[in-house]
């Protein structure tokens, strides 16, 4: 993070502390509340996105090349096949430009099995990350398919019973800089949705870094970047009181670890790119925004599973064979 970032950071913070403590005193008057959101907040819109670190873009990159050098034998002897499986190594990791070139070669045949559906998956892939030439190779192979490659599929989640009891966080690896009053309020509410605190934490820090006034250009508000949609679905009218934001933000995560029958990285996916598309992908979407998210909560976290209650909605659809197999 540059020097400004930090700064702003380090501003959006204080003011969300100072606006926590005009709420208390004039909560009764939302107007004034909004007017002040509106007029001071505003330089702290969208400063929280996950961010690759140098190192992930630069792996990332490295396979890419590699790749690029196999497909057309520079240096190394051509090897269509090595190049293919390079690149799809980079495409899991959310690099639009391997995924582009992946496409390229199953909609031309090149080296690989000719396929205009495998193709349409990649570009669509590449596409939904803004890469134009994706955008325009997709009115040739036409929209992806209901299948996702098998280079791209996740192995095996983990199975995990059901949970009745909260569960506990495993000790933390590394403290979590949460402001008091926030970290009191989810230590005290997270057992009623059964989830870690911990969790909680990590994924208030990735999307709003206890920013209680944070505003995304996607209209996605507070602590835990509601979206209008989810503040509907979770009855939330007031996404700027920590608490409301915070409840709803719990019962979504309650909701989509049981969706997910327990997979952290499934559930925070979803709540980074949305349910429907991790269902698209039947796994963590191949965009570097939401492979850098769910890293980040991941290593904070120190989990990849949480116990989770089966009673609140049943598995993803392509869960399901699998959940009734088991059975």
């Amino acid at each position: 993070m540059s020097a400004g970032r930090r700064r702003l950071s380090g501003q959006c913070l204080s003011i969300g502390q100072s606006l926590r403590r005009i709420w208390m005193k004039v909560g009764h008057a939302p107007r004034i509340l909004a007017s002040l959101v509106l007029l001071v907040a505003a330089p702290c819109w969208a400063t929280i996105t996950p961010q690759e670190t140098e190192t992930e873009r630069t792996y990332r990159t490295l396979l890419r090349d590699e790749a690029l050098a196999y497909e057309n034998g520079e240096g190394v002897d051509r090897d269509a096949e090595r190049a293919a499986r390079l690149y799809c190594q980079a495409a899991r990791l959310g690099d639009p430009e391997a995924q582009f070139n992946l496409g390229w070669m199953y909609a031309n045949g090149r080296g690989v099995e000719r396929s205009d559906s495998t193709a349409a998956f990649f570009f669509h892939a590449a596409a939904e990350q803004g890469l134009e030439q994706a955008v325009k190779m997709l009115a040739t192979v036409g929209g992806p398919p209901n299948y996702v490659p098998d280079c791209m599929r996740d192995p095996e989640p983990p199975k995990v019973a059901a949970a009745r009891p909260a569960p506990r966080a495993a000790p933390p690896a590394a403290p979590i800089a949460a402001p008091r009053d926030i970290l009191d309020l989810v230590t005290k509410t997270a057992p009623q949705y059964r989830l870690a605190p911990r969790l909680v934490l990590a994924v208030i820090q990735a999307e709003s870094n206890f920013n209680t006034v944070a505003l995304s250009p996607k209209n996605a508000k507070g602590l835990m970047q509601l979206i209008p949609d989810t503040m509907l679905r979770f009855n939330v009218r007031k996404p700027y009181d920590p608490e409301q934001n915070v409840r709803g933000g719990m019962a979504y995560l309650r909701w989509l670890l049981a969706y997910y029958q327990g997979d952290v990285a499934l559930a925070l996916a979803a709540y980074n790119a949305g349910e429907g598309t991790v269902n698209r992908y039947r796994g963590v979407p191949p965009y570097a925004e939401t492979q850098a998210y769910v890293r980040r909560i991941l290593a904070v976290f120190g989990d990849v599973v949480h116990p989770f209650d089966a009673g609140v909605t049943e598995p993803a659809p392509y869960l399901r064979p699998r959940v009734s197999s088991a059975r």
